[in-house]
């Protein structure tokens, strides 16, 4: 199975990236370093809510009636007249559902570390979250996932998918930069400059993968 940062270095990626990029009118190169940095993090709390019996049928259910892949067949469309301002409402919803308060600090964090305010990162995420959503889906119809156990394997497998080897995922710098097990360490080192600060940003991402 690919992984997600694979996804975005495709044919299909480029058109997502300039699509979501032209959109929300933002550089391209930013749009990309945001996608590859955020997609991983919403994916990776996704996974978490999904290890609950209740977020997994909540998931289950979205990826089985509206975002079942059917997004991705009008990319065109979706990008060409301007995209649908009902996509991105849908896309806020997503974003609140997975972050929930936490939202505010990863698009802070992203946007310190993509060379952008938090509030251009929150324009891409939410026209980009239904896209990962309808990915999702079409990646659960493909491999015929029909149980929460499955799905939970599904977006694991497209974490730790990705071929991409010269570009070490967001994700992975976070979840561990200093091998200490401390994620919330390493996000206040990583935006602070070394600063071990265990409030702020790096608490807030810290707690969305539960450290």
């Amino acid at each position: 199975m690919s992984g997600i940062l694979d996804l975005l270095n495709s044919d299909l990626g480029k058109t997502i990236i300039n699509g979501v990029s032209g959109s929300t009118g933002n550089d391209s190169s930013k749009t990309s370093s945001v996608l590859t940095m955020a997609l991983p993090v919403l994916m990776k709390a996704m996974e978490r809510n999904a290890s609950t019996p209740q977020g997994a049928q909540g998931l289950m259910g979205a990826l089985n009636s509206k975002h079942d892949g059917s997004i991705l067949d009008n990319l065109g469309g979706l990008f060409g007249g301007g995209v649908d301002e009902d996509v991105k409402v849908d896309g806020a919803k997503i974003l609140g559902h997975v972050l929930g308060g936490r939202q505010q600090g990863v698009q802070k964090v992203i946007g310190q570390k993509a060379g952008i305010d938090a509030g251009s990162v929150g324009d891409i995420l939410k026209v980009a979250a239904p896209i990962l959503m309808g990915v999702l889906g079409k990646q659960a119809r493909q491999s015929n996932v029909s149980s929460e156990n499955q799905l939970t394997g599904l977006i694991g497998g497209m974490l730790g998918g990705s071929q991409t080897k010269n570009e070490q995922s967001f994700l992975e710098q976070i979840l561990d930069a200093d091998g200490d097990g401390s994620v919330i360490d390493d996000v206040a080192g990583m935006v602070l400059g070394g600063s071990k600060k265990k409030g702020g940003l790096g608490g807030l991402l810290g707690g969305l993968f539960g450290k």
